[in-house]
């Protein structure tokens, strides 16, 4: 999944920044304004973001033929797992870039005004690219998604100070991506990006912070995802190489889950770790509803 493969690429550049010596004090945020790590910051983004774009032209897109600027109205497609994969890029983008900015000393509004704001703006040059090739089309659809995650983290931001409600991912292996390879993925890797049957996303809500119970550990989450298997094409349709039925299912989950950034540590190097680790849903035991009015329990569910 493209957006996704965006994601973990920002990821991989951003923390080569924070592999230097002396790690825990380079780690450590700035009470005020730093212009060198502002400044290197920026240079950094910018390299990062233009060489994957160039890049992402040449991998992506080199191999199909362009066209003029076009729309396409994919929002039935893949039961909006697709849509809800922008949603958590756009939010997790952002958050890196705001929590980058706060590591420079850049004030908490400039944070959310260039910060949270860049994985909106990177996903939108993708949907461009999207709009001049023949193969996909610039999705509306997609763009409501980037804006929705962007927003989810910067209406936290000016509502609480604080992310209370998380976005995260959740993967495991299904059957459906041997059937049809070419478009789920063929390997871990290339299925956790394009098989959305296996794929779950999760709105992570801390207990703590909209309770206030003392005894409630301040890093336990409650977790509801969204997930949906069966689906070998974008719609409920048949193509000459795919032969097996489909039976298109919604799952809706409830679940268990760990804020691992309300732990506790005075080590950056952990808060670092902590933060990139809290991307993912961490697997508890979880309560699954369908469509299709069945309801399971998974002792463990990934």
């Amino acid at each position: 999944m493209k957006n996704i493969l965006y994601f973990l690429f920002v990821v991989y550049a951003t923390t080569t920044i924070y592999a230097q010596s002396k790690i825990n004090v380079f780690l450590t945020p700035s009470d005020s304004l730093n212009k060198p790590r502002r400044n290197a910051l920026v240079i950094t983004e910018a390299s990062a973001i233009g060489l994957s774009l160039v890049g992402l032209n040449q991998l992506w897109y080199a191999d199909y033929e362009n066209s003029k600027l076009h729309t396409l109205n994919d929002n039935d497609e893949w039961l909006q797992m697709d849509k809800f994969g922008h949603v958590f890029s756009s939010y997790q983008v952002g958050r890196v870039g705001a929590d980058l900015l706060k590591w420079s000393g850049v004030r908490k509004k400039d944070q959310i005004l260039y910060g949270a704001t860049l994985g909106f703006g990177f996903l939108t040059v993708v949907e461009v690219f999207d709009g001049y090739s023949k193969e996909w089309g610039f999705s509306w659809g997609d763009m409501l998604s980037n804006a929705a995650g962007t927003g989810l983290y910067i209406g936290q931001e000016l509502l609480w100070q604080e992310q209370r409600v998380t976005l995260k991912y959740s993967f495991h292996q299904t059957k459906y991506a041997s059937q049809r390879s070419d478009k789920l993925g063929e390997g871990l890797l290339e299925e956790m990006l394009k098989d959305y049957n296996g794929q779950t996303y999760w709105l992570s809500a801390n207990v703590h912070s909209f309770l206030k119970i003392e005894k409630i550990p301040k890093w336990l989450n409650l977790a509801f995802g969204y997930g949906a298997h069966g689906m070998l094409t974008g719609t409920n349709e048949t193509t000459a190489d795919v032969f097996i039925p489909q039976d298109r299912i919604r799952q809706y989950y409830l679940s268990l889950d760990i804020d691992f950034s309300r732990i506790k540590t005075n080590s950056h190097i952990l808060k670092s770790v902590f933060s990139v680790l809290n991307v993912i849903k961490v697997p508890f035991p979880t309560l699954e509803i369908n469509n299709k009015n069945k309801i399971k329990f998974h002792t463990i569910y990934f």
